[in-house]
């Protein structure tokens, strides 16, 4: 048995710059003269031919924190029929179902869905919405740091 990749897989390397009979000779299919004919010429993101790149010319503003920035995991209550009534809904429940993932544990409840069962809810935040719902079929919601 031998392995082979399927037909159209696969295209033959052009061979530039071997003689004018080619029709790949003289500049080799890079135009005339200049920077971008060079061999080991390679353009960086965002080059505008020596002028001040755009990015560098609108002013920036303002300031934000990304080293210290919290993103949050999003669960809506919708999403917590999984689970069980009077069960305690926290990071850890939330991640063995798989609704959350390990990269960090900052976890939002939102309002979006509805809601069933009686939960007792441990996360980090929570809307006013989510809060009602929880509240409304006798569960609870706990704001941990």
């Amino acid at each position: 048995m031998s392995l082979r990749a399927p037909v159209g897989a696969t295209k033959k390397r052009r061979v530039v710059g071997r003689g004018p009979g080619s029709g790949r000779g003289c500049t080799s299919g890079r135009g005339n003269k200049g920077q971008k004919s060079r061999s080991g010429f390679s353009q960086q993101v965002g080059f505008e031919g020596g002028q001040m790149p755009l990015a560098r010319r609108i002013p920036k503003r303002g300031f934000k924190n990304k080293r210290f920035e919290n993103a949050f995991q999003i669960v809506n209550i919708g999403d917590l029929k999984i689970f069980g009534n009077g069960e305690t809904v926290d990071y850890d429940a939330l991640l063995k179902q798989g609704m959350v993932n390990k990269k960090n544990s900052f976890v939002k409840l939102l309002g979006k869905g509805d809601l069933t069962k009686k939960l007792h809810v441990r996360v980090n935040r929570a809307s006013k919405k989510a809060i009602d719902a929880v509240e409304k079929q006798g569960g609870s919601v706990e704001i941990i740091g």
